[in-house]
């Protein structure tokens, strides 16, 4: 098969360096803001909290999760604050919580994630979910 010049098969070593920059490690640092981490953190603890807890994402259910975020050299430690249902075996949910939020801001923000602590904000049982919903 040939190949047009230009085209994505074309080559096999890294691509030559832009004339007239300096090298990558001379450029600068990427730096991402405390509360955007935070912000990827609370979505990835929202969906961890729906397929781990069984908690519906909806609005009638329990509040959503709040995370904060401290970024130090390449490395994060998360806080995450949520709700859980009850019952349910509150251990193995938080441990699969943090690993999964873990994972997901790792890999959206390419940092290493150092610790994840978790506070459990409050239980909710069936009937508690149901009371701010509309019939």
């Amino acid at each position: 098969m040939k190949s047009r010049p230009g085209s994505p098969g074309e080559g096999s070593g890294p691509p030559a360096p832009a004339a007239g920059l300096p090298p990558p490690a001379e450029r600068g640092a990427t730096v991402i803001p405390d509360r955007v981490v935070a912000r990827i953190a609370a979505q990835a603890a929202r969906a961890a909290q729906s397929r781990r807890a069984a908690v519906p994402p909806d609005r009638g259910g329990p509040a959503a999760p709040h995370a904060s975020a401290a970024v130090r050299t390449g490395s994060v430690r998360l806080h995450l604050t949520m709700d859980l249902p009850y019952p349910t075996d509150i251990p193995r949910v938080c441990e699969r919580i943090q690993r999964d939020v873990a994972e997901r801001v790792a890999q959206l923000t390419g940092l290493r994630v150092g610790e994840v602590l978790l506070t459990v904000r409050r239980l909710v049982t069936a009937t508690d979910s149901s009371r701010g919903r509309v019939r």
